[in-house]
């Protein structure tokens, strides 16, 4: 399975790339979208929708993993990141491309085994579970990986689940 981990932003949007094969997951690219300051919101998000959709081309992935948002402080912050995921999840429905959505805390809990793991606690464990030489930069981009990691830690358990209802 080739999961595609986005994690969004206007400014900045975040990819990573992870194979998973058996019970390791297998880092395959990773990297940021970032759109030109200068440019109106629609022009941005147009380049996220036309690069994001290069993405896709290039990999191929099986499932698409975002982060589930939600905001309590700055609506601004909100709106946008909003707008950036809905162009994301515009592109992955046009493609039947599965779109999946993990919480913060169950992200840090599948990778730290902490959900309120620091952020540097997840760049770290990242970098060991994905045999990188050095902490994967820059932020965005390392969200977007501990989402492909948390991705394949639980597909085998969703997959059971959606076989056979998980109730006691």
């Amino acid at each position: 399975m080739r999961i595609l981990g986005v994690d969004p932003g206007t400014a900045i949007t975040g990819y990573g790339i992870v194979d998973q094969i058996g019970s390791t997951p297998t880092i395959v690219d990773y990297g940021i979208i970032s759109t030109n300051a200068g440019k109106s919101a629609p022009e941005r998000l147009a380049d996220i929708y036309r690069r994001f959709n290069e993405l896709v081309d290039k990999y191929a992935p099986n499932v698409i993993v975002m982060e589930h948002l939600f905001f309590s402080k700055n609506q601004k912050t909100a709106i946008a990141v909003g707008k950036a995921c809905g162009v994301v999840q515009l592109a992955a429905a046009q493609r039947g491309l599965e779109i999946v959505e993990y919480t913060p805390t169950e992200v840090k809990l599948a990778v730290v085994g902490y959900g309120a793991a620091e952020k540097r606690q997840v760049q770290y464990m990242v970098q060991r579970i994905l045999g990188l030489d050095g902490l994967p930069s820059p932020d965005d981009a390392a969200d977007a990986l501990a989402l492909c990691i948390c991705h394949a830690h639980s597909a085998k358990m969703r997959s059971l689940c959606r076989k056979q209802p998980c109730t006691k």
